[in-house]
């Protein structure tokens, strides 16, 4: 959410933000409704002032004046509650529309319309070279009995999946590398609530624009995470932090659950967009300082891509245009990993920046030196992601012979197997 100081002063600048961006949201509505708020509650709180004032006079007058005094206040409360009766659509209304509100890229993100315009910025790792004819996820994990996409779809339907034996190992070895490698770099580990109020995904930015997306628990007004920013984010929600606990670096590990509402018939086969997956999710809160943001924007990044290089795979960083961000997203990096099946490097990671969008629907704040109470910055980042990145890991160290080579830094997570073959029993 932006200040509504912000957005009265800088009009233009949020309505071209939206535009490129390629949201829509009715800037003209907003500022009308809070043009008809501001005097009702410029009154509502002259008319509250005079109220204190007379109660304090009440106290001190004589039994004669006290009369008068308390009629006084009666006419006041009555108006009061006047204005309030008007007031409370105008602000649900205006809330609701502020909720809409597209944060503004950093001005120097690229203007595009899709990720198909977004930048590139660097290309890590040699892409493999087979003499052989390769096989995709698919039938690598089939062949070596990792992968069941059969009888997950008979379990839970479309875009489902069992992964077995050395399969669910080498998720987990996966999983296990990460989460130890971001402990290692300070990042607090945090095992948290994947079934969440729906304040706090409005918090997060994910609703209202993103709640198609999302499995409702309605009747307990609850909602499954995409995510575990989403409770990370919103752990500290409502509290005014001390300035010498920021930047705090958490992460967790967690299940989560995407719709995919709107992919009908786009990458429906293999492990690629799938409804239930596990994710490590790094979250940073930080203090309302843009240099310091972009320094643990890079952090973040650093990170993902370290696990890449001790997964030995191939990938490209490119910075996201303004049509592939979010509505809350000042900056966003993504890492493509590269894909032999797919011939292409595709999402893995992605990196964002939001500065006080988020800490703003959270009223999440902190005591600066200063003694002001300021809005915290938000900062996050995927570190890893399965079963997607089980397709660049088993198709890029697929051998000749059918079996899958096992980098050194995850053969300790794998009680020292170098290599994944036909028939090994788990």
């Amino acid at each position: 959410m932006l200040d509504i100081k912000f957005i009265r002063e800088h009009g233009e600048k949020v309505r071209q933000g939206a535009k490129n961006k390629r949201l829509s949201f009715d800037l003209d509505r907003l500022l009308a409704v809070d043009q008809n708020i501001r005097p009702l509650q410029a009154e509502w709180e002259n008319l509250q002032s005079q109220r204190n004032a007379l109660s304090k006079e009440i106290g001190q007058a004589s039994p004669d004046a006290r009369s008068a005094l308390k009629s006084q206040v009666t006419t006041l409360k009555t108006r009061m509650d006047e204005l309030e009766q008007n007031l409370k659509p105008l602000r649900q209304e205006l809330n609701d529309l502020m909720l809409l509100v597209p944060q503004p890229a950093r001005d120097d993100v690229p203007i595009g319309r899709d990720d198909q315009e977004n930048v590139e910025v660097r290309r890590v790792g040699v892409l493999p070279q087979f003499d052989f004819p390769i096989k995709d996820h698919v039938a690598l994990g089939e062949s070596l009995d990792l992968i069941d996409i059969g009888r997950g779809v008979k379990l839970a339907g479309s875009r489902s999946y069992v992964l077995k034996g050395l399969g669910a190992r080498l998720e987990q070895a996966i999983l296990r590398l990460t989460f130890d490698l971001l402990v290692e770099r300070g990042y607090m580990p945090m095992s948290i609530p994947v079934l969440v109020t729906e304040e706090c995904m409005v918090g997060t930015g994910y609703f209202p624009t993103g709640r198609e997306q999302a499995y409702l628990a309605e009747r307990d007004e609850m909602a499954l995470v995409g995510t575990a920013e989403v409770a990370l984010t919103s752990y500290h929600a409502k509290e005014i932090l001390r300035a010498d606990q920021l930047p705090l670096r958490m992460m967790a590990q967690s299940s989560c659950f995407r719709r995919e509402a709107g992919t009908y018939g786009k990458d429906t086969q293999g492990l690629y967009r799938v409804h239930q997956f596990q994710k490590i999710e790094q979250v940073i809160i930080a203090p309302a300082d843009p240099a310091m943001s972009e320094k643990l924007h890079d952090e973040l990044l650093t990170n993902a891509e370290d696990v890449l290089k001790a997964l030995e795979l191939p990938y490209r960083v490119v910075y996201v245009c303004t049509g592939d961000l979010g509505q809350g997203q000042v900056r966003k990096h993504d890492i493509e990993t590269w894909m032999p099946s797919r011939k292409s490097y595709s999402e893995t990671h992605s990196c964002s920046t939001f500065h006080d969008f988020q800490a703003r629907r959270l009223q999440m704040r902190y005591k600066s030196a200063a003694g002001e109470n300021l809005f915290c910055y938000t900062l996050n980042n995927t570190a890893i992601a399965s079963p997607r990145i089980l397709i660049p890991f088993l198709e890029c160290h697929q051998q000749a012979s059918g079996q899958v080579r096992i980098p050194e830094k995850l053969q300790p997570y794998l009680g020292g197997l170098k290599e994944i073959a036909p028939r090994q029993v788990p």
